[in-house]
């Protein structure tokens, strides 16, 4: 099917052949659907912490801290910030000379509020000799988008989203890079006072990056006394996936290769094994607010943290014990209990003897584990937590988007419609097993659960391929455990007028 320069490009790429084959299939067969049991709830899948309960898990955290671990930071940050910028660019793109919508009104009219107005401002004038204002009076509306957008401009069409600015304070401006700088500072700040952050970007985003970085980062050190290790990956080469045309033929390039394609977030699994670490925070680019907001997000990040822990230490107690082969059944009834009260695990195992019972328990006890933040759903766009039927008939909590559940199944509909949680991306993850030693997260996804999209290549539609997303199937077979956590953890900023909301005023 493929040919000798074929494969010579896959080797190039770090691809196998035989991936390659598995994902036409894919592509043509699509994925299975999961068998849903029910959304995860308060009380059935999540849970509701009291004020006591929030205070012991931080604690928990803070003493956690003290002991040395190594603690990391990973924020995907290859987002490009044109999808902000979607109303503008239309706008831009159209035969309109002034503002006809609403949303592209409130921008004009509130653009002074924009941390970026000033950078702005001066960009204008440089470009075409009149400030906004002036520009606005004379009704030069698209002058100013062309400012803020176009390479001779901001450039802010093209800058990936962790690097605009963001947040006004009184000495100083800061993008969401910066903000996650404070952040890691506030609690995953170790013994040592180091703090670690992974940054996940672009290839050609990646001196951006680094520059900024080498520009700021002394005055975040002196500001919290701390030393930060920051690092940056580029999502791999080899985790690209193919793309199917309407004939289900293999889609190439103009020069007769294969198209490969960036898999989504799905390939960050690679990224985060990759980090040495006990214990890994994941938080998107976007999600930040200003200094004085960022108590509530501390404190539940601290309290995420501490549940994560604290189970850990269980489970690792557990694994010994199981690991020694001599269990009582007062210990055994006790372990199924946590499997089912604090994990979700939930089977029959009533004809098992107490040794496949043990085993059992082994399986699913020695496995990455993560706490995922969940917040009330307000209708915001994306997964949600649902508790699923695994193919070894036990259940597990997994964060499921719309396109994995069944539109011809009423059940599943159902359900989905009643879910009311929603992920907002706030993960702590356990990556290391009872031995200390790293678990390999690449063996623990479900490659039955990517995406199939359409895409479009020179005006013809194509079949792309997404990996299991990192939060979804990539973690699939980790223990999990979901935590309400409140919404105003979640202020994330999908378009540029999310930025005049009080909570990043």
């Amino acid at each position: 099917m493929f040919s000798s320069s074929d494969l010579n490009q896959f080797k190039k790429l770090g691809i196998n052949e035989n991936t390659v084959l598995r994902q036409i299939d894919s592509l043509k067969q699509g994925f299975p659907f999961l068998k849903i049991k029910a959304s995860a709830v308060i009380g059935n899948g999540i849970k509701h912490l009291d004020e006591k309960e929030r205070k012991n898990a931080i604690i928990a955290w803070d003493n956690y801290l003290d002991n040395g671990s190594d603690i990391v930071k990973f924020v995907p940050a290859s987002g490009a910030a044109s999808r902000m910028f979607k109303d503008l660019f239309e706008f831009l793109n159209s035969n309109i000379s002034a503002p006809d919508n609403e949303y592209v009104k409130k921008f004009f009219n509130e653009i002074h509020n924009f941390a970026f107005f000033n950078a702005l401002n001066e960009k204008s004038i440089s470009l075409f000799g009149k400030s906004v204002d002036e520009q606005i009076q004379s009704g030069n509306y698209k002058d100013v988008i062309r400012a803020l957008l176009d390479e001779k401009g901001l450039n802010y069409g093209s800058l990936p989203k962790g690097l605009l600015l963001f947040h006004t304070y009184p000495n100083y401006i800061r993008t969401p890079f910066l903000e996650h700088i404070v952040e890691g500072a506030l609690y995953t700040t170790n013994k040592y006072n180091e703090v670690r952050i992974h940054f996940t970007v672009l290839p050609e985003h990646l001196d951006l990056f680094k520059s900024h970085m080498m520009n700021e980062i002394a005055f975040y050190e002196n500001l919290f006394k701390v030393h930060y290790i920051i690092s940056f990956s580029i999502q791999k080469a080899s985790t690209d996936t193919i793309a199917l045309d309407a004939n289900g033929d293999v889609v190439r390039n103009d020069d007769g290769s294969v198209l490969f394609r960036p898999a989504g977030h799905g390939a960050l699994i690679e990224n985060l094994n990759d980090l040495n670490s006990d214990i890994i925070f994941i938080k998107n680019i976007d999600n930040v607010v200003p200094d004085k907001f960022k108590d509530v997000t501390v404190d539940y990040k601290k309290v995420i943290a501490g549940v994560l822990v604290s189970c850990q230490e269980k489970l690792f107690n557990y694994l010994t014990i199981l690991n020694a082969g001599k269990v009582s059944d007062t210990e055994l009834d006790e372990m199924l209990l946590f499997a089912k009260n604090e994990l979700s695990i939930d089977v029959d195992l009533s004809k098992c003897s107490s040794q496949e019972k043990c085993n059992f328990l082994f399986e699913k006890f020695n496995r990455p584990i993560r706490v995922c933040g969940m917040v009330k759903n307000e209708g915001e766009p994306g997964g949600g937590p649902y508790i699923v039927i695994d193919n070894d008939g036990s259940t597990s909590l997994q964060i499921l988007e719309s396109s994995q559940i069944n539109k011809n199944n009423p059940d599943d509909v159902n359900i989905m419609k009643n879910s009311k949680f929603f992920n907002p991306v706030d993960i702590v993850c356990g990556v290391r097993d009872f031995n200390g030693n790293k678990f390999d997260l690449t063996k623990y996804v479900d490659e039955q659960t990517g995406f199939i999209s359409t895409k479009s290549k020179n005006g013809v539609d194509m079949k792309v391929l997404e990996l299991p997303g990192l939060w979804n199937g990539a973690m699939s077979n980790w223990n999990t455990i979901f935590v309400e956590v409140p919404i105003d953890t979640f202020n994330p900023v999908k378009s540029v007028n999310d930025l005049l909301r009080e909570q990043h005023r």
